[in-house]
């Protein structure tokens, strides 16, 4: 089968490498860029951060599956490829090891942030030493936006630190503060009121028509301003000039970003003069989650091959 790779064999720790060893008797090809010239000829596409439009399926031929290298499917068109019978899998979070990297991001993100990550650079190369002064996480409040595989994986890890945690999830809250032992966790309507209670305020949830652009001039408006806000989801849950406003204008303290309103952003953009922790969409490039991620999309590759329906399909 024709394999499309739609990225450099290099992008996302090298899995184009360990594909093509996983699967020796496939052709695998790599655009070399997010993006994709024609889908003619092709069995099996892994879009990466590629948009899957109406207008890029009209190539397609003999497309027999869309398997993303990860579990974020928002840049595909899921209802166009159903119109073609084309089925959409990604490989979930939870299944892969991936929530556990990106949460093991998050906790560097965040004592980065409070260790003031800047100012410490700052203080070495001015050869001052005892400066500057961090901020300790114990009895702080910190507040997750989405209680899913990464929201998860961040309680677990947060519990060691003495912190207090709250929580949003879309449904069933009660039952969710139970479950996982948090102080008080509301739903979407009371977003307002975690971002106003938290000294760090973490965003693990998916991008959706609903959740676009959650964080924007009123909601960041709710923070306080020495708390923190730190992206670990999608790009597309920050509006980017709202988020300059709120640093330059002291409403929140910083802001620790692993995703962007663009990728990849402008490394000149003048955001990043302000006190943002930023990293290279790298929270699930980790060996372990590779290795996950890994397993799952040649699983499903196999899976097509032998007439079998695959696993994880996304819905339209």
């Amino acid at each position: 089968m024709n394999i499309l790779f739609a990225a450099a064999e290099n992008a996302w720790g090298g899995i184009f490498g360990s594909l093509r060893e996983k699967l020796p008797t496939h052709h695998l090809t790599a655009t070399g860029r997010f993006a994709i010239d024609s889908l003619a000829g092709v069995d099996i596409l892994i879009p990466t951060m590629c948009p899957i439009t109406r207008d890029t399926l009209a190539s397609a031929d003999r497309l027999r599956l869309i398997q993303q290298c990860g579990s974020g499917l928002e840049g595909v068109d899921i209802a166009a490829a159903a119109e073609k019978g084309i089925p959409v899998a990604n490989v979930p979070t939870a299944h892969s090891g991936n929530a556990d990297s990106v949460a093991e991001l998050g906790i560097y993100l965040m004592i980065g942030l409070c260790r003031d990550a800047h100012g410490l650079a700052r203080s070495l190369q001015a050869r001052k030493m005892g400066q500057p002064r961090g901020r300790a996480l114990e009895d702080q409040t910190v507040g997750i936006v989405g209680l899913g595989g990464i929201g998860q994986a961040l309680i677990r890890r947060l519990k060691g630190f003495g912190v207090r945690m709250i929580g949003i999830k879309r449904h069933a809250p009660q039952e969710a503060q139970a479950a996982l032992g948090l102080d008080w966790v509301g739903g979407p309507d009371q977003l307002p009121e975690l971002l106003g209670r938290s000294d760090v305020v973490f965003l693990c949830l998916p991008v959706t028509p609903a959740s676009t652009g959650l964080m924007n001039r009123q909601t960041l408006a709710c923070m306080q301003p020495h708390a923190f806000l730190i992206n670990l989801s999608r790009g597309g849950l920050v509006d980017r000039d709202a988020l300059e406003w709120a640093l330059s204008s002291g409403t929140i303290a910083g802001a620790g970003l692993d995703v962007f309103w663009q990728e990849p952003p402008d490394p000149d953009d003048p955001i990043f003069d302000l006190n943002v922790l930023a990293t290279p969409h790298i929270g699930g490039s980790t060996d372990r989650s590779l290795q996950g991620i890994l397993a799952g999309v040649v699983e499903n590759i196999r899976r097509v091959e032998a007439g079998q329906a695959p696993l994880n399909c996304a819905r339209p």
